[in-house]
């Protein structure tokens, strides 16, 4: 495997930069760029390399990044803590992430007449930053904002699904039964996990509420790292759990695919 490209922390020259510019924020997020999918534990000496700083200079930058909450030390690495998911909530509960996926789940609810969502994970819940409702199948009524627990809904198994392992229990919360079919073992749930990751999408029966399906699948970024979940939510009279898949999963995962190219294409 080739070696990753420098991130610079020393790009357009100081002259050309405006009175304002702040070349110490730029090279503090330089340094939590450092880190993606290939290179998620890092030592000093990689972030230096990484960066184009001297090893002194990350070091501060890394010692002032833990102390916020935003890196975590184990040893001789470090490492992203969730904390940095907040730099991407921001981003994408602004109106950006709800236009961008307007278009595609309006196209989505006509093919498969049903309600279509799509959540950010923030903490122990899932957040609706976007949402198509066809039919009233929920006695919850939903909308933008609304939060619902990650543990018991489709998108909120997705993104638990990618967390590293490490990060999974402060996202999963109390579990507690919403209906008979609740999973509320810890290692139950940690298994149904490893079978979304596996198969690339989760499917919640009758566990947020009874009578209600849901099936959901990932939107990635630019590294494939999953940012969101895009789902679709039907009344298990509709029919069996299989036909149901047969017939609306590949719908989503086309969705999600299209979504996840926007959101890979925006700057």
């Amino acid at each position: 495997m080739s070696e990753a490209p420098v991130i610079s922390a020393d790009t357009p020259a100081e002259a050309e930069r405006s009175a304002g510019f702040v070349q110490s924020l730029e090279r503090g997020l330089a340094v939590i760029r450092a880190f993606d999918a290939e290179h998620s534990r890092l030592t000093l000496s990689e972030v230096a390399r990484r960066t184009g700083l001297t090893r002194a200079a990350a070091r501060r930058f890394l010692l002032t990044l833990v102390e916020i909450g935003y890196v975590d030390a184990d040893g001789r690495l470090f490492s992203l803590r969730p904390r940095v998911l907040e730099l991407g909530y921001a981003y994408l509960s602004s109106i950006s992430l709800p236009e961008l996926c307007r278009v595609h789940l309006e196209r989505l609810a006509s093919r498969v007449d049903e309600s279509v969502s799509v959540s950010v994970l923030d903490g122990t819940d899932v957040v609706y930053v976007a949402r198509v409702a066809s039919s009233r199948i929920m006695s919850v009524d939903l909308g933008v904002g609304a939060r619902l627990p990650t543990y018991v809904t489709s998108m909120g198994r997705v993104m638990l699904a990618w967390l590293p392992p490490d990060q999974l229990e402060e996202h999963l919360g109390e579990l507690r039964p919403l209906t008979r079919y609740t999973i509320t073992d810890r290692d139950e749930l940690v298994e149904e996990l490893g079978k979304v990751r596996a198969q690339g999408w989760a499917m919640v029966d009758e566990e947020l509420e009874e009578g209600l399906r849901s099936i959901a699948a990932p939107i990635r970024d630019r590294s494939g790292g999953v940012v969101a979940a895009v789902n679709m939510s039907t009344a298990a009279r509709r029919g069996p759990a299989a036909a149901i898949i047969a017939e609306m999963l590949p719908h989503l995962l086309a969705t999600a695919a299209a979504i996840s190219a926007d959101v890979a294409a925006l700057r």
